[in-house]
């Protein structure tokens, strides 16, 4: 499938989505995020993709919202301001998705960041710039972002990063927890697929319901809601053909097969 903003690419189960706007360091527009919800989901109905690589073509990942598409479209209420917009949640669509990887290849800036906070993980090239400046243009941040900017790197930073809108280095955001890794750019693309490998190879099943859990016990407070939803998905976890190859396999001494258990279903 073709679509206007992105391109994809499938390797060996890895399916990589590089935003496709270089000329516009990849500024986003609601069509990139119509093209990025159709590919996503397009690989999580199909059972060769066990992973997912978002990164940006050229010297930038994603500079924030288009000014001229977005911002001014919306200050002059266009009514054609959101054609092509994703309908839905993006942040409940990205937990309940196979594993995403961000490899930030360069700017990340507002929605360029925010977008790929609920991921789950994120590397940058060393000399990748990021910035949650929403307060620079007079807007807060969405997309969940103070709740999971605060989570990865606590309070006080998620604060002064959102309240001054300061840009801040790959490095500098490695240091406070707000990108998982730091890489050479020439490394960057086989570290995300590394990771996104490590991840997706696992069943396919229970790494849902652990992202689920992540989503929904990361801030809660009561221990008793924790273990009652972690036992309800351990419940289904055991009953799973994914679980009953893991054991097979073991005592077979041999590699699991989690593809062809989950097509015995």
């Amino acid at each position: 499938m073709s679509y206007e903003t992105i391109l994809t690419n499938e390797d060996n189960g890895i399916l990589t989505i590089t935003l496709n706007r270089p000329e516009k360091l990849n500024a986003w527009t609601y069509q990139m995020s119509a093209d990025m919800t159709a590919a996503i989901t397009e690989a999580n109905d199909n059972d060769d993709i066990i992973a997912i690589v978002v990164t940006g073509a050229g010297r930038g990942f994603c500079a924030g919202a288009d000014i001229e598409a977005v911002f001014k479209a919306q200050s002059e209420n266009r009514s054609t301001a959101r054609q092509g917009a994703r309908t839905g949640d993006w942040v409940e669509f990205v937990r309940n998705s196979k594993p995403l990887v961000a490899a930030i290849n360069g700017a990340a800036i507002g929605v360029g960041l925010t977008q790929v906070l609920p991921m789950d993980m994120l590397i940058a090239a060393r000399g990748a710039k990021l910035s949650v400046r929403f307060i620079k243009m007079g807007l807060v941040p969405e997309l969940a972002s103070s709740h999971f900017l605060a989570l990865r790197c606590g309070f006080g930073a998620a604060s002064e990063l959102m309240l001054t809108g300061k840009t801040i280095s790959a490095d500098e955001a490695k240091e406070i927890g707000l990108v998982d890794k730091v890489v050479e750019p020439a490394d960057l693309l086989k570290a995300a697929k590394d990771a996104a490998r490590a991840m997706g190879e696992n069943p396919q099943g229970a790494l849902r319901m652990v992202k689920q859990l992540l989503t929904q016990n990361a801030a809660e407070g009561d221990t008793r809601l924790v273990q009652q939803r972690e036992i309800a998905a351990l419940t289904q976890c055991y009953a799973s053909p994914e679980h009953k190859e893991a054991i097979s396999a073991f005592l077979e001494k041999r590699d699991p097969d989690f593809k062809a258990a989950r097509a015995r279903k």
